[in-house]
């Protein structure tokens, strides 16, 4: 079982970074990658992040593990292996590690998930910090949600597996909330309701139901997910207003 400090250690070498080239403290976006491990889509929202004046990281929870594609889309996809709880682990790990840097501003934070991640940031928010062995940490409780201002969720799995996705949020950033039509691993009014959960906890939850499949950013067709030019597009320029709107907002 690992500290938070351990846990990014772990991590902190597979990160990939991109901001802008220069030291000030700034924002930081936290990308976490869906069950498929680090697609091509990803780097495109990194790069609208540095477009706003924010600096991403992009979090591979694969890497340190050894999970080879071909396990991770037959144990993880399949949920047999690590599930959202477990990897929520790495997210608090990643707010906890992230802000110790001098060009990060620790106070302005944004979470961003695809399908699983999104799974285990709804987790990381929900989950009971103090339960011995939470999220596979020692110390979980030791993680300050404070600087956390926004979370992109983008088609977030909330499916069968997710057994906590109607849990009360103990942390409520800003959430724009990704929905995807014809999902196939969950449906409008499942989604729906979730969000409507967390919205009853206090946090500011905009919605957007794209007229699309399950990852339709991720420019790849594999029934029955396919890609969408135009709704990718859309996607990254909310993701990119949802950055600037926190930037702006004031300091708790």
């Amino acid at each position: 079982m690992d500290t938070l400090s351990q846990r990014w250690a772990r991590l902190a070498p597979h990160v990939i970074e991109v901001g802008p080239s220069d030291d000030r403290p700034r924002p930081a976006a936290l990308l976490f990658h869906g069950c498929g491990g680090l697609r091509a889509h990803l780097p495109r929202y990194a790069e609208a992040a540095k477009a706003v004046g924010w600096r991403a990281f992009i979090i591979d929870s694969y890497a340190p593990r050894r999970f080879s594609r071909a396990f991770a889309l037959g144990a993880v996809c399949s949920g047999l292996a690590l599930r959202g709880h477990e990897r929520a682990g790495d997210v608090l790990a990643t707010i906890a590690g992230v802000p110790a840097r001098p060009d990060v501003d620790g106070s302005r934070l944004a979470l961003a998930g695809w399908s699983h991640g999104g799974w285990s940031i709804m987790e990381a928010m929900s989950g009971d910090p103090a339960r011995p062995g939470a999220f596979g940490l020692s110390d979980a409780a030791a993680c300050d949600l404070k600087g956390v201002r926004a979370a992109y969720l983008s088609y977030a799995y909330v499916g069968a597996f997710a057994f906590n996705r109607m849990r009360p949020w103990r942390h409520c950033p800003k959430v724009l909330a990704v929905t995807a039509e014809r999902d196939h691993l969950t449906t409008v009014r499942n989604a729906e309701r979730v969000n409507a959960m967390v919205r009853n906890c206090g946090a500011e939850v905009e919605t957007w139901t794209a007229p699309g499949t399950h990852s339709f950013d991720e420019p790849m067709s594999v029934p029955p997910m396919r890609f969408d030019d135009a709704l990718t597009r859309e996607a990254l320029n909310r993701f990119g207003r949802l950055l600037e709107d926190t930037a702006v907002a004031p300091r708790l």
